[in-house]
Order: C-alpha cells, then sequence, then structure tokens
C-alpha cells in the first residue's frame, strides 16, 4: 500500500478542517487507497463508500461534528467518515467481532449521530435531531446524506415533506450515483436522469455566466442576475425537470459534480447561510479511483476479502440464491400465472435469470418492500401468484403489508427469505433472526425452512403450485455443507426423522440440522442415540404428526438460527402442551439467538457465542442425564 501522509496526521474532524485545497485532494486519494486495502482483506461495501470520499471531506471541512450532526442514509457508505473521525487505528477490526461495525452505530462514537443500517430513514432521523437542538436552544447544523436509490423509499418522501411544510433548517444532500445495488429504476430515477443529462442547461448557464462575469463595474447587482437567469434558464430549457423538491419546500441546488470538493465546500457554506431546509443534488460515480469497482459497481457494493490488484474473482460455488434463481426459472416456465418481484435487488436475490427468460412477469419496484408487497397483493388478487424475493432483515420493513394486505385478506402469494439466519460480518441491522418470531405472529402463514438446495427447490415448487395462503419459504446466505447435502429430499414438507434414535430428539430448522446430526455423533461416543428431525415445516404445526415423531422421546433439543423466546422452539412446546400431547417429554430445551442484538462476526463464532453450535447440544442433553 502506498504512504498516506496527509491521512496519517487526521485524528479528529478539526484537522480536516486545517487542510488547503491541495492537501484535501490529496486526503481524498490517500482514503480511497486506504479504503480499498483494508476492505480487500476484511470485505465490506467498496463502491459506495468510494463514491462519497470527496463529500465526506468537504463535510468535515465545513461542519463541525458532533456539534453538527451528520446521518447517512443506510450507513453502508461512511467508512471514510469512520476513518476521519478517530477511527482510523481500529479500520482493520471492520466487520469483526468485537470490531468497528460496518454502519454508524451511536455506541460506537460520539461522531455517529444516528444508528442505520436501513435505507431511506436519514431525513426523518435528521429531523428529529434538529427539532430537538431547536428546543434545547442549539445552534448546531444537521445535515441528512441520501443517495438515489434511498430515495425511491417512500418514507425519505414523508421525512421531506414535514421538513419542508415547517421551512426547518434541514440540509439534505441527495447523492446521485445511479445506483442502489442494481441500476436504480422507476420515475424517480428519470427524473433524475433527466437532472444530470440536462446539458443544454448547464451548458447555456455556464456560458452566459462567464460572460457576464467578465464585464467590469457591475458587481452585486450582476450576482442578482446570474439568479434570475439560472432560474429562467430552468424554467426555458428544463421545462421537463422536476420541481417536486422546491414544489416541497426546498431550496433546491443543483446537480453539481460530487467529487470536486472545492465546489462542494463552497455549496455547503451557502446551505448553512441560507434560512430553510436546502437539498443539494450531487452526481458521484459509485466505486470512484478503483478502475474494478468503477467498471462494475453493482459486483462491488459488498464484497468479501479478495486480491485489489486482480479484483475479485466470479465465485463458482453453488448458493441458496443460486438455487432459488435456478428453480424460480423453472418454476416461471411452467406456471405462466408465475410473477417474481424484488426490491432493488434484482441480481442480489437471484432474479436476473427470471427477467432474462420472462421480463414482461418481472417487477422491480426499487426500495419499496412495502409496495412490493402490496403490490403483490393486488396481482394475487387478479389471479397471479406473485414470488417476492426480499433479504429476511429488509422483509421486516413490510410487516404491515404482510399483516394486513396478505395475510388478513388470505392471499396466496410466496415470500423468498434470503440471507435468513445468521449472516455474520453485516451485523445486528442485516441479521435475519427475526423473520421466523414475524412469521409466527401472522394468521394465514405457512412457514418452511429447507436444510439443503433439493429441499428448497421441492419447497418452492410447493409453494406456487399447491400453496393457498401466504408461503414463506426461509433459506440461508451461501451454500450447502457435505453434510447437508447428503440429506436426502423426501416428499411432503412436513417434519421428517433424518436420524433415528430413542430417548434424545434434537429439532433442527434448516441448516441447523447439520449441528444437529454432528452432535448426535457425538452424544453417540456416550452410549446416546439421538433422534434428529428435519422440522421442514415451521408453521403451521401438526400436533398428531409431532406427537407421532416424539413418541417415546423423553428429552427435547430445539435449535433454530432465529429468536429462541419467540421462535419454533416455544412455538411447538406451546402448542404440544396447550392439546396435552407432551407425552413422556420431561425435558424440553430451545437452543436460538438470545434476547439482544446480535453484532457482527463470523457464523461460526457466532454460532458458539450464542451457544448454538453442536457443542452446545451435546452439553444440553449430558446435564440431563
Amino acid at each position: 500500500m502506498k504512504p498516506t501522509p496527509i491521512l496519517d496526521t487526521i485524528k479528529s474532524p478539526e484537522d480536516v478542517a486545517k487542510l488547503d485545497s491541495t492537501q484535501r485532494k490529496q486526503l481524498a486519494e490517500e482514503l480511497r487507497e486506504f479504503i480499498v486495502d483494508r476492505v480487500s482483506k476484511n470485505g465490506g461495501h467498496l463502491a459506495s463508500n468510494l463514491g462519497v470520499v470527496d463529500l465526506t471531506v468537504a463535510l468535515l471541512s465545513e461542519f463541525q461534528p458532533p456539534h453538527d450532526q451528520i446521518v447517512w442514509d443506510v450507513g453502508h457508505q461512511a467508512y471514510a467518515y469512520k476513518i476521519l473521525t478517530g477511527r482510523k487505528d481500529r479500520f482493520d477490526t471492520l466487520r469483526q467481532y468485537g470490531g468497528i461495525t460496518g454502519f454508524p452505530k451511536i455506541s460506537e462514537s460520539k461522531y455517529d449521530a444516528f444508528g442505520v443500517g436501513h435505507s431511506s430513514t436519514s431525513v426523518s432521523a435528521a429531523l428529529g435531531l434538529l427539532r430537538a437542538k431547536k428546543l434545547k436552544n442549539d445552534d448546531g447544523h444537521v445535515i441528512a446524506v441520501i443517495g438515489d436509490g434511498a430515495m425511491t423509499g417512500g418514507m425519505a418522501f414523508e421525512g421531506l415533506n414535514d421538513t419542508g411544510h415547517f421551512s426547518e433548517n434541514l440540509t439534505v444532500i441527495l447523492n446521485d450515483n445511479e445506483m442502489s445495488i442494481d441500476k436504480n429504476v422507476g420515475g424517480l430515477s428519470r427524473a433524475f436522469a433527466n437532472l444530470r443529462s440536462s446539458t443544454s442547461y448547464i451548458k447555456a448557464k455556464s456560458r452566459v455566466e462567464r460572460f457576464l462575469l467578465h464585464i467590469p463595474l457591475i458587481g452585486k447587482p450582476i450576482a442578482r442576475l446570474i439568479r434570475m437567469i439560472k432560474t429562467w434558464f430552468r424554467l426555458l430549457i428544463r421545462r421537463n425537470a422536476p420541481v417536486i423538491f422546491e414544489d416541497l419546500g426546498f431550496r433546491y441546488f443543483g446537480p453539481f459534480d460530487g467529487h470536486n470538493i472545492d465546489l462542494l465546500r463552497k455549496k455547503l457554506k451557502i446551505a448553512k447561510a441560507i434560512d430553510g431546509p436546502v437539498l443539494i443534488h450531487i452526481v458521484t460515480k459509485k466505486g470512484k479511483g478503483y478502475s474494478f469497482a468503477e467498471e462494475n459497481p453493482s459486483a462491488y457494493h459488498g464484497v468479501s476479502p479478495f486480491d485489489k490488484d486482480k479484483g475479485v474473482q466470479p465465485s463458482s460455488s453453488m448458493s441458496f440464491t443460486n438455487c432459488f434463481s435456478d428453480s424460480v426459472v423453472r418454476i416461471g416456465k411452467e406456471h405462466e400465472e408465475v410473477v417474481a418481484i424484488c426490491a432493488a435487488m434484482m441480481t442480489s436475490t437471484g432474479l436476473a435469470n427470471f427477467r432474462k427468460h420472462m421480463k414482461l412477469r418481472f417487477f422491480d419496484v426499487g426500495i419499496a418492500e412495502e409496495h412490493a408487497v402490496t403490490m403483490a397483493a393486488g396481482m394475487a388478487v387478479n389471479g397471479f401468484v406473485p414470488v417476492v424475493a426480499l433479504y429476511s432483515t429488509f422483509a421486516q420493513r413490510a410487516y404491515d403489508q404482510l399483516l394486513h394486505d396478505v395475510c388478513l385478506q388470505n392471499l396466496h402469494m410466496v415470500l423468498a427469505l434470503d440471507r435468513a439466519g445468521i449472516v455474520g460480518a453485516d451485523g445486528m441491522t442485516h441479521q435475519g433472526i427475526y423473520d421466523i418470531s414475524m412469521m409466527l405472529s401472522m394468521p394465514n402463514v405457512m412457514l418452511l425452512s429447507p436444510c439443503n438446495f433439493a429441499e428448497l427447490d421441492r419447497m418452492l415448487e410447493y409453494a406456487v403450485v399447491e400453496g393457498k395462503n401466504l408461503v414463506a419459504v426461509r433459506y440461508p446466505r451461501g451454500g450447502q455443507s457435505d453434510i447437508l447435502e447428503k440429506i436426502p429430499s423426501e416428499p411432503g414438507i412436513g417434519p421428517r426423522v433424518i436420524r433415528e434414535g430413542e430417548e434424545v430428539a434434537i429439532l433442527a430448522l434448516g441448516i441447523m440440522c447439520e449441528q444437529a446430526l454432528i452432535a448426535a455423533a457425538e452424544l453417540e461416543k456416550s452410549g446416546i442415540n439421538a433422534r434428529v428431525i428435519d422440522v421442514r415445516c415451521v408453521k403451521p404445526c401438526d400436533v398428531s404428526t409431532w406427537k407421532e415423531l416424539l413418541d417415546g422421546i423423553k428429552d427435547v433439543v430445539t435449535i433454530e438460527d432465529g429468536i429462541a423466546q419467540s421462535g419454533f422452539g416455544s412455538y411447538l412446546l406451546s402448542n404440544l402442551e396447550e392439546s396435552g400431547e407432551m407425552g413422556e417429554i420431561r425435558n424440553f430445551k430451545m437452543l436460538g439467538v438470545s434476547d439482544h442484538p446480535l453484532i457482527a462476526g463470523n457464523r461460526k463464532l457466532l454460532l458458539e457465542k450464542e451457544h448454538m453450535d453442536e457443542k452446545t447440544i451435546v452439553e444440553t442433553v449430558l446435564s440431563w442425564r
């Protein structure tokens, strides 16, 4: 890695503000070098962070956090901010267990104004911070940095509407890089494209300004004339450009080059001086400064460790997402009533191939999970079978829509919950550990959990063809182990025994079957033959089936990659007790994630820390002997 002499002198934001123009530009170059080097070793969000380096330097040159508060929407682009606010020396621990997080977090630093992780929240959070400051007579500024992808989320406009209506002194920076994870879609994206591409306006305005500024002895009047000309040209040449932000009550400035630090500083100075809400529209390049990321920003949104000189290499290993992709294409070709829906994550959720083969039946709604689910409900009413693919963590955003618009109307929809369970390095905002509890709380729901690729394929087929209401299929990030691959696929979707045993039963959800089978093999060494049951169908609970499967069993352990206190284990126990079908069971232990935020760390380590590994299963059974 190249030396970073300017970066090495930065210990706090105050040090950034002391730099001159040349030093700031060099700092930006060093930051990009530093970020690429560290992310290549630990993995993380790369392209988005490289795109906002110049903006970050400009912000810290003009504002003084923590007195001034900066809210980063989603927050996966805050690496440069973390580095410049005293966390450079700890950056090697990024996304590691006990290290610094990949997103802003209040408890991590006084400079992190608001904890984030999901999209479209920044304006609302920033407005709350600002109003609290006003009540305390605090004159600090508040700035929200939001991307054009996040702007497609409805909550962003709720915040903008409230801010503009009451004319709050909030500065919103729209970071427009034409991307969320995949290419942005929708009317708002086209509107931003019109702004970016209105070259006739930008060129004409620049020529007139240059001409007028060379006329001597005009002074201040010429500045007023330039502002009038700007407004006139906007109306005359850019008639179709959106004025939505101005209609909402904001002073709109832009679009500007988001990589010109000096220009950004000038615009930020103006924003500070204006009484009322300001929106500064900047255009940036995702992956700026690293050629691999510039050429393919989607592939460099979130990356595992890689060789920075060679770039990220395509993975040849099969994953549950790949399996879902193959299955939904096959099913879609066989059943014309199937439509596929995602929320700005076509490639990440595996729906790119569906779009390739059945474009007219594919819908990407942008970062709008709530809209995706309710739109799907509308399609279900009119005879289609929607397959909505969301990450488990983002499905939480559509809780109300799933309950009110799908479940209460008992509509047939398939919800593909990718990245379910412990996902690791992205930390507490992205762990997929709440979907089981969420689905168990809703009526008219079937929740399925496959242990391997073959089961996922079969469950998706069942969900589409035989499902009658909301069928949710949860599956993890990554691939299947050799142990899981060897588990045979069997007809039906109910629980089934995958290892025989007499006195102890280990009930496992999905890929937790691996820990259950390993534990059973260890228990056998102690003369204990454990029955391992692949749960498969989490909900509904067929008590008669469970009565048969647990016949003669005295000790039961359930293991699931969700919240233990409100998950499958407690759901099954409640049903057995209520129906009076506990049989000979004397001990019943539920293993899962404890009731606390689950921090970043690799999956194996987190399983150990949460007492969800095979060792814990063995110790639990032995403690009953």
